[in-house]
């Protein structure tokens, strides 16, 4: 170990409800909303449309949702980060890393996650948000809260963001891979990829020389949009679709989990899978590269209720790519970032 010190690394995922009962789901729900990253409203309108609407009424539908994928382990976010968190400090050198993990909202808190790290006084702190696709509501917001912490502090150490790691071919592979592996077992008509989706006003806000049309020029990724979410998120599609050598016209990105009346970024998931049932597909495979971990979003909305959608409509196979989770190449992908950034 260097004598100055080990260098600290700060995995941060999303979140997740303490239980599956109303209150936690509600108190979740609160803090998430309420962040002004995620809705980017002015605080007042903000404060009534989370505390006297959403929250309330969602959270018992919410609470529900959350039952269904809760296991004896708890919530699977959870769990899966702390899998990951396991593996990496067994890969890592242990005289030169102290690796600790967090939650943007709830717990285990970025605060007692930082706080870990100060006590064993590292010389440097690497925070890995993980989103791949770098988004204000996300990663942005995982990189506001760390510095609105660290202001507090009387010393600040060398601070080191991981704003994105959308093109690391690690990760690409890691997709490959389990893509490859559910392949094997079926055939299938069309390969979505579908995304979670960010209100369009968002997108806007972070245009570069107003370049981001919300359209065809997501069809190419380049300096002017390598932070635009939606061009992001095309482009790891383009990636993995080539490594598993799917055809151009059998692949579709869309995105799902809409909130509000404003309109969100498209195509929406919901449409595209009423085009493909008027189309006739009947086996798609779906993708969920926006996740790192299987979570509500993935196993609950894409893999159970569009699935019920789908087959509703006559489709007759609709499976899902389970996330990385903590498989091996996925360590690997992360184990490589820190080392990168150290």
């Amino acid at each position: 170990m260097a004598k100055s010190g080990k260098i600290g690394v700060l995995l941060v995922n999303l979140g997740t409800p303490d239980s599956t009962k109303t209150g936690d789901v509600r108190k979740y729900l609160r803090e998430f909303l309420m962040d002004g990253r995620v809705i980017d409203f002015p605080f007042i309108p903000r404060w009534m449309l989370v505390n006297l609407i959403i929250a309330p009424f969602r959270a018992p539908k919410s609470a529900k949702e959350y039952r269904k994928l809760w296991t004896d382990r708890g919530s699977p976010l959870l769990f899966h980060t702390e899998d990951l968190k396991e593996k990496l400090v067994a890969k890592l050198d242990a005289e030169e890393y102290l690796v600790s993990m967090a939650m943007r909202y709830q717990s285990p808190s970025i605060e007692s996650g930082l706080k870990e790290l100060m006590d064993a006084k590292v010389r440097k702190i690497i925070v890995l948000p993980l989103f791949p696709q770098y988004a204000s509501a996300t990663n942005g917001s995982v990189i506001d809260k760390v510095m609105e912490i660290a202001r507090g502090w009387q010393i600040i150490p060398e601070i080191t963001f991981i704003s994105n790691f959308v093109e690391h071919p690690l990760f690409i592979q890691a997709w490959e891979e389990l893509g490859k592996e559910m392949m094997q077992q079926d055939q299938y008509d069309r390969y979505l990829f579908s995304y979670h989706g960010l209100p369009e006003r968002q997108i806007r806000k972070g245009s570069v020389d107003n370049y981001c049309k919300l359209g065809a020029c997501c069809n190419k990724y380049g300096p002017k949009n390598q932070f635009c979410y939606r061009a992001q998120c095309f482009h790891t599609t383009r990636l993995v679709a080539a490594k598993l050598g799917l055809p151009e016209d059998k692949v579709m990105t869309c995105f799902q989990s809409r909130l509000g009346k404003d309109p969100w970024i498209k195509p929406y998931t919901e449409d595209v899978i009423k085009e493909l049932a008027e189309q006739g597909v009947k086996k798609v495979l779906v993708f969920s590269p926006a996740f790192v971990a299987d979570c509500l979003e993935t196993t609950v909305e894409v893999g159970e209720e569009y699935k019920e959608e789908f087959e509703e409509l006559g489709g007759e196979k609709w499976d899902l790519v389970p996330s990385l989770n903590s498989t091996d190449t996925w360590v690997d992908c992360v184990k490589d970032l820190v080392e990168t950034h150290s």
